[in-house]
């Protein structure tokens, strides 16, 4: 992919030098709180409407800890996406089967050929990096497009586990081994206090650093990035490592959680994933990719999807969900972008 302007609804530059100095106040000023917390608001009269049709199943500390505590998955793959889609990189496909592939070399290193889980986690970390390297040094280095190194390569990962697993689920990890995902803090997983600084600390990256400024700059101009100084083809390698580096930790999580892994589960994760990201556009920065809008999107939609399961709703209603809020998500993070410029 060459490294020409894109137009795309992602995030507007935090700040060029001495871009804000000349920008007047009027132009400025952002979003009303009524914008930026409307997702939030929807959140809040969805819950209470499944709190007043089911209260019975609704209003329990299972749904709480369903909703907070079994989500970290999503957390970490849309921390994943956005680490691409902020520097314009739009669509990775692979974060899913590169999650998985990780979950499955932990599970089959351990169990099935007596690796340490230590160096079994080890081994998988390294191979996400690897494959998240792979794919930067293809679409930024090859100039091959984003789509099709990511779809080949999630296409390829998948395959590889399937094939480790020899189609089926590898379970038998070690039961202490799940105590770096599932211990007990405050009555929630440990593995979502994990979620909050991921999130946490990729907002404050985004924010008020160099780094996340000038990932913010390329993802909306390449070329104006360049010729700011910004090593651009850098930014972007490191964007696809980085989220290689994500996508296996979560992968390591997720197998340390259920104490092995099913190679056809990574999958389904791709719809929530996108659905999550872009309705992240909509809360707390309108018209931008942001980590914090993101993390309540994964928890709003999980709660819609368990609601509508305890009214009755059966299998089907994740993916009519899913897809129904993805494509309102673009249209928003779109008209939302639109008005941003």
């Amino acid at each position: 992919m060459s490294e020409t302007s894109q137009t795309l609804p992602s995030a507007v530059p935090d700040a060029a030098p001495n871009q804000a100095a000349a920008t007047p106040a009027s132009v400025r000023t952002g979003p009303g709180w009524f914008a930026r917390l409307a997702v939030v608001g929807v959140w809040v009269l969805l819950a209470a409407l499944f709190a007043v049709l089911v209260p019975e199943t609704f209003l329990t500390e299972g749904t709480f800890r369903v909703v907070f505590g079994s989500q970290q998955a999503l957390v970490f793959l849309t921390a994943a996406l956005l680490c691409t889609i902020v520097v314009g990189e739009f669509v990775d496909m692979s974060v899913a089967s590169n999650f998985g592939l990780a979950a499955m070399l932990v599970a089959v290193l351990t169990v099935n050929h007596q690796w340490n889980v230590w160096a079994a986690t080890a081994v998988a970390v390294a191979v996400s990096l690897a494959v998240g390297a792979v794919n930067g040094w293809l679409v930024v280095k090859v100039g091959v497009n984003t789509i099709v190194v990511t779809l080949g390569m999630g296409t390829f990962l998948l395959g590889i586990a399937l094939w480790l697993g020899d189609l089926m689920p590898v379970s038998g990890l070690p039961s202490s081994f799940k105590h770096i995902s599932l211990q007990p803090v405050l009555g929630l997983p440990i593995s979502f206090f994990y979620g909050l600084a991921l999130m946490g600390g990729f907002a404050y990256l985004l924010r008020y650093t160099p780094l996340g400024r000038n990932m913010r700059f390329v993802g909306e101009n390449r070329e104006v990035s360049r010729l700011a100084g910004i090593r651009v083809a850098r930014v972007r390698l490191g964007a696809f490592t980085i989220a290689g580096l994500i996508a296996g930790i979560g992968g390591v999580l997720s197998a340390a959680a259920t104490g092995g892994f099913d190679p056809n589960v990574s999958q389904s994760y791709l719809l929530p994933i996108f659905a999550a990201t872009f309705l992240g556009t909509a809360v707390l920065q309108p018209g931008r990719f942001n980590p914090l809008g993101t993390l309540i999107a994964v928890y709003f939609l999980a709660t819609g999807v368990l609601g509508l399961q305890l009214l009755g709703a059966t299998s089907w209603v994740s993916n009519v969900f899913y897809g129904g809020v993805l494509v309102v998500a673009v249209t928003l993070s779109t008209v939302l972008h639109g008005r941003s410029r």
